[in-house]
């Protein structure tokens, strides 16, 4: 048998030996957990209360501040595609401004070239004259003469000259209804003045006289006076001996001045 078993059995024959604890290893024993509790006081008490009363306080702390952060950056992210959103409609804006100003520069340029031409091509085919205004005075006026001759190469030009002109008019073949200079004498004052065979004759001065009554006159029974008026003619489609008596009528001018012609040439 085991020693421990012995023994056992040999403290139980004296019971009264071990019933109780002595009065003074009770009284340590108590002493000892008083003092064992108040450092546990102690210590518990230097910890901070929030981790006592709310352990998991931080942690939720914690939680809350990564949430702000992912909506900050939500947010950030929105403003920057915003801005690059509003940076592309702008860029787009300019660029559709640049080329409708790029496409109105080009039709500015385009309409002043047409101009240009149009300018040009009436200078071509126009020439100032004296035009005989109602209140029987003389203005300069450009007037237009389209084109007779075809293929565009021709020109209005205009020619003063005293009579006679030393010219050779006829009727021209090709173009019904228009006058040309056959001949030009050479010693004559057509040719002095610049008139060339070939030219066609688009219009020319011619005078004619009419009575001119005042009213004075006119409540007094009275005829009236003659007065010469000179005018500019235009020969195109007139019968051909009406523009020769229109070019002998300027012979009736009281102050004598020169004829004028208007001339389309070719170039």
């Amino acid at each position: 048998m085991l020693p421990n078993m012995t023994n056992i059995k040999s403290s139980s024959a004296a019971p009264a030996r071990y019933t109780a604890a002595p009065t003074w290893r009770l009284l340590v024993l108590s002493l000892a957990f008083l003092i064992s509790s108040k450092e546990t006081t102690a210590f518990t008490s230097q910890l901070p209360s929030t981790a006592l009363r709310h352990p998991k306080q931080h942690h939720v702390v914690l939680l809350s501040s990564s949430s702000d952060d992912d909506a900050t950056s939500k947010l950030l992210e929105k403003a920057r595609k915003l801005r690059e959103e509003v940076s592309a409609v702008e860029q787009s804006k300019a660029e559709v401004q640049k080329q409708n100003d790029a496409k109105a520069q080009a039709q500015r340029e385009a309409e002043m070239e047409e101009q240009k031409q149009k300018d040009q091509q009436r200078l071509r085919y126009s020439a100032e004259v004296p035009i005989l205004k109602d209140m029987g005075d003389e203005v300069m006026e450009r007037v237009d003469f389209p084109p007779r001759l075809k293929g565009g190469k021709s020109r209005i030009v205009t020619i003063q000259a005293p009579l006679p002109l030393g010219l050779v008019l006829g009727e021209d073949e090709s173009i019904p209804g228009m006058t040309s200079v056959d001949e030009v004498a050479a010693e004559g004052n057509g040719a002095a003045a610049g008139v060339k065979q070939g030219d066609i004759v688009r219009a020319i001065t011619a005078c004619q006289t009419t009575m001119e009554t005042p009213t004075w006159q006119l409540l007094a029974g009275g005829i009236g006076q003659p007065k010469t008026k000179r005018f500019m003619y235009s020969v195109d489609g007139r019968p051909f001996e009406e523009v020769l008596d229109a070019i002998g009528s300027n012979r009736m001018d009281v102050q004598g001045r020169d004829v004028w012609l208007v001339l389309e040439r070719m170039d």
